[in-house]
């Protein structure tokens, strides 16, 4: 697999805000100087850019993974904006994958992340 720092770098100026790709980078380097670097090499410039899933269903898997998680309220939010403003999705059916996933990751994280769509539909 490719890694490409500027993929990356161009996958992130594409599918988030400057402020918000700042804010994780600032918190990634602060006490580990070059992290974020390898975030944007290794999987917006790596991962994501392997053949074989559409950037909507890398945004489904993320949700699943970050809701079932718990506790990352501002990654998931952050998907969440990006499933529905770059990867296509409605808010529906946002709502619908976080109702599919109930039964599987409980009722209290399943709120948690209905909240996180509230805060991601309130821009």
């Amino acid at each position: 697999m490719e890694l490409s720092k500027e993929k990356g770098d161009q996958f992130v100026s594409q599918t988030q805000s400057p402020e918000g790709a700042a804010a994780w980078k600032q918190q990634l380097d602060e006490f580990a100087p070059g992290a974020s670097d390898w975030v944007v090499e290794a999987v917006f410039g790596g991962t994501y850019q392997r053949p074989g899933l559409e950037l909507r269903d890398r945004q489904m898997l993320n949700m699943a993974a970050l809701a079932a998680m718990g506790g990352t309220e501002p990654q998931l939010t952050g998907h969440i904006r990006t499933a529905v403003e770059v990867a296509g999705m409605s808010k529906e059916e946002v709502a619908e994958c976080f109702v599919h996933l109930m039964p599987y990751i409980g009722v209290p994280k399943t709120l948690a992340a209905m909240r996180c769509m509230n805060s991601a539909f309130e821009n």
